[in-house]
């Protein structure tokens, strides 16, 4: 019979399948190709190199997280299935009605929100006074996993024929010796696709993870998550191609030993013979050996996952930071000078943070926070007092930084300054008419028609309605109802000329010349130069906010001493270098003012002339700083914020 589909009808299903083929991949494309970028910027192509890669495997943190994230994977599937399959035998065993029962029970944690099922596991922990650990996680996902091989084995079951396994029995066999020769033959599919399952959605968990790990304890969808602040680094990329290509691998050699059996019994068929199979690996056999091969590489990377090498005489430091926020070369420098061993935790926001320290629900020694934050952890008496006489660095804290923390830190009893600086305006000279960057510059010119479609604000409450406050000459900490009204408007009526709202990529998008202008922090100004010399920045004139990062000490710290000798070595003038030349962010450090930077502008530069990051005295006498509001103030800024974005 002739095939009657017209030309124009495979072409366009093969146009079909090629553009989901293309949309499919094109992600996973693209990031493949910005992990060999030699800039650190998605947006701007710096030529080949393979320097991502040589980061990543020198990367201690991104290696600890791969093998928490693998063995915790491995041990979960393992458990899960044997679990998993003991509880098929027994429902096998049912009646009708109460297996029915018995898998609706077990259906429910795979329909169930994974944040209700966090939550809840992490109330159970806290509830009976168990702190979370490496132990918890594991527990968690043994949890979870366990639904997904009771759904894959049972069918097996199902499709067994008893009186084989009864044969078995008569013939003498005990129940056991049945159970592996007979029943476990026909089930093993199921049990290979549960535990490959159990393996994936584990390796894929981020909610359920996040609420049940302890301190020092990573897997690598919470290792990305904490990085948002700084922005993920390309070191990312190249593991994500690495575990790509790896999978990629896995189907090749899968589908190769599949293709053979499939001609061998084509063969057979067309001799009228039936197909008698050899031996050898199946996909799934092929499947879970190469998975496993990959495991065990990653458990003699990382060995022992819950604890960065071996615990010092000292004992240990449980530093709770922003993502990738310090040279993260500057752990294994820090044992070699003090001998103390450091534990690093990592949140994306203060947010995250604060109600971990509120309730109490991990140990941790030293926390970095921001300024509103300190304010509000110190009216809620969270905070213990530095004892300065063990931190003599402190003498190198930049005098024009102190000025400032009297507005959250009266006094700096409770908080030292890690980095800081301020929020403004980074535009594009090649982008911008040059007269309205002479001179004084206002807030005003994000509200100017001309650049409609090119301006870029930020994605949350507090910076969006500081540009807005200070362009109406009001306090970026008001409380008052009728200009919080006036602020909303006004952020209404700029809506129409805004390319986007955003926060940690709007340096991608400046970088990219998407955008004319943008409101951004200072932090991000050099960074962003790197990749593109056309970008400068200035602070509005009506003043702007100041920012800083503090290191603290909450009260439930176990190792005081430890604490201050960390604060202590981040103020040496090797551990301010590392962290300026990483972050290049403002380190208020006195011993950096002679340091001399490669400026990607202006060339070899003094760090204390580059304005970007050390304003005049007139910019900082225009600036504000960020307050704690209380609850009905946040929820006053809420109120309105929701109103603009419902615009």
């Amino acid at each position: 019979m002739k095939n009657t589909s017209s030309a124009p009808a495979k072409i366009a299903k093969a146009l079909y399948l090629l553009l989901i083929v293309f949309f499919l991949y094109l992600p996973i494309g693209a990031l493949m190709v910005l992990s060999f970028n030699s800039s650190k910027s998605m947006a701007s192509w710096q030529g080949f190199s393979l320097k991502w890669y040589k980061e990543m495997f020198a990367n201690e943190e991104l290696m600890e997280a791969l093998g928490n994230t693998l063995t915790i994977a491995l041990w979960a599937s393992i458990i899960a299935t044997v679990i998993g399959v003991m509880a098929c035998v027994a429902m096998n065993a049912m009646t009708d009605r109460k297996r029915s029962i018995f898998m609706g029970l077990n259906n429910i944690p795979l329909l169930n929100a994974d944040i209700v099922t966090g939550i809840s596991i992490m109330m159970s922990f806290l509830l009976f006074g168990i702190s979370l650990n490496y132990g918890t996680v594991l527990f968690a996902h043994i949890t979870f996993c366990i639904p997904y091989v009771i759904l894959s084995v049972m069918p097996k079951f199902r499709q067994l024929e008893n009186h084989t396994y009864e044969a078995a029995l008569d013939l003498g066999a005990s129940p056991l010796y049945a159970f592996f020769k007979v029943v476990l033959p026909d089930i093993m599919p199921g049990i290979v696709s549960g535990f490959l399952l159990s393996f994936t959605m584990s390796v894929d968990d981020f909610v359920i993870t996040h609420f049940t790990r302890g301190a020092g304890i990573n897997t690598l969808s919470t290792l990305i998550y904490s990085q948002l602040k700084i922005g993920v680094r390309p070191t990312m990329f190249a593991l994500s191609t690495v575990i790509f290509v790896i999978v990629l691998l896995v189907l090749v050699v899968s589908n190769f030993f599949r293709k053979d059996e499939e001609e061998e019994a084509k063969k057979a068929s067309a001799k009228g013979k039936e197909y008698v199979y050899k031996g050898g690996m199946s996909t799934k056999k092929t499947m879970a050996i190469i998975l496993a091969v990959v495991v065990a590489m990653a458990v003699a990377v990382r060995f022992t996952p819950s604890t960065p090498g071996e615990v010092s005489e000292k004992g240990v430091v449980y530093v709770y930071n922003f993502g990738d926020y310090i040279d993260p070369e500057l752990v294994d420098a820090f044992y070699e000078e003090t001998g103390y061993t450091v534990v690093c935790d990592y949140f994306d926001t203060n947010e995250e943070m604060y109600p971990v320290i509120k309730n109490n629900t991990a140990d941790y020694d030293v926390i970095c926070a921001s300024d509103y934050m300190i304010d509000k952890m110190i009216k809620e008496d969270l905070l213990m007092e530095l004892e300065f006489s063990q931190i003599p660095n402190i003498q190198y804290l930049s005098q024009n930084i102190r000025d400032f923390m009297e507005d959250f830190d009266p006094g700096m009893f409770y908080s030292a300054p890690h980095t800081w600086g301020t929020y403004g305006i980074i535009f594009n000279r090649e982008l911008v008419d040059e007269e309205d960057f002479e001179g004084d510059v206002s807030w005003g010119i994000l509200w100017d028609e001309k650049y409609a479609g090119k301006i870029i604000m930020p994605n949350s409450i507090r910076e969006a309605d500081m540009v807005t406050a200070k362009l109406l000459g009001y306090s970026m900490n008001t409380l008052d109802e009728n200009e919080m009204k006036e602020i909303t408007a006004k952020l209404i009526e700029q809506k129409p000329l805004v390319y986007s709202y955003a926060n940690d990529n709007a340096r991608d998008l400046m970088i990219g010349d998407n955008a004319s202008l943008a409101v951004i922090t200072s932090g991000d100004v050099l960074y962003a130069q790197e990749d593109n010399e056309n970008l400068d920045y200035v602070v509005p004139v009506e003043g702007t906010e100041v920012w800083t990062d503090c290191w603290a000490v909450p009260k439930s710290c176990k190792n005081y001493d430890g604490a201050m000798a960390w604060i202590n070595f981040m103020y040496s003038y090797d551990a301010a270098v590392a962290n300026f030349e990483y972050l290049t962010y403002a380190i208020p450090n006195t011993q950096l003012e002679d340091y001399v930077y490669e400026d990607y502008i202006e060339g070899e530069t003094i760090l204390s002339e580059i304005e970007i990051l050390n304003p005049s005295e007139e910019v900082l006498e225009r600036c504000e700083t960020l307050k704690n509001l209380g609850p009905e103030g946040d929820d006053m800024y809420s109120r309105y914020w929701k109103e603009f974005k419902s615009k």
